[in-house]
């Protein structure tokens, strides 16, 4: 387990690079953390920092974005926010996107817990009164 104290929205970038070191060849992660937290915003810098080209944005209504990396190829972001019933993760071949040998970013993970693969990374992110975020890094 590693944590990373991010101040201000300044250090996100340091934060990327510092998480990007941390987790060594891990590709799937699952972020935890309550609304408003940043796990959005941590993700964009992430893949900046990835040297992803695209355009990063919430997958909140479409559930996932594909991104690419000259760097670091495919980059799957999900947001299961929205998702009701596991049905609808299997509906849309989540399996496969877990066997594609891609990076994988999961925000809203708790909501599949029950079936997230064993040996993925957590990162739980929480923020203080005073809105410093610690990112916490769990590589299984």
């Amino acid at each position: 387990m590693c944590k990373i104290t991010v101040n201000n929205l300044d250090e996100l970038r340091d934060a990327a690079k510092r998480f990007l070191e941390i987790v060594g060849d891990a590709k799937i992660f699952a972020f935890y953390g309550e609304m408003g937290v940043g796990k959005t915003t941590f993700l964009k810098e992430l893949c900046r920092e990835m040297e992803v080209e695209d355009e990063i944005t919430s997958p909140t209504f479409a559930i996932v974005n594909e991104y690419y990396s000259k760097k670091y190829g495919q980059i799957f972001h999900f947001d299961f926010y929205r998702i009701d019933d596991l049905r609808e993760v299997y509906d849309m071949g989540f399996e496969e996107y877990l066997e594609s040998g891609a990076y994988i970013f999961m925000e809203w993970s708790e909501k599949i817990d029950n079936i997230l693969p064993d040996g993925i990374t957590k990162v739980i992110i929480t923020q203080d009164d005073k809105k410093v975020r610690t990112i916490e890094v769990i590589i299984n």
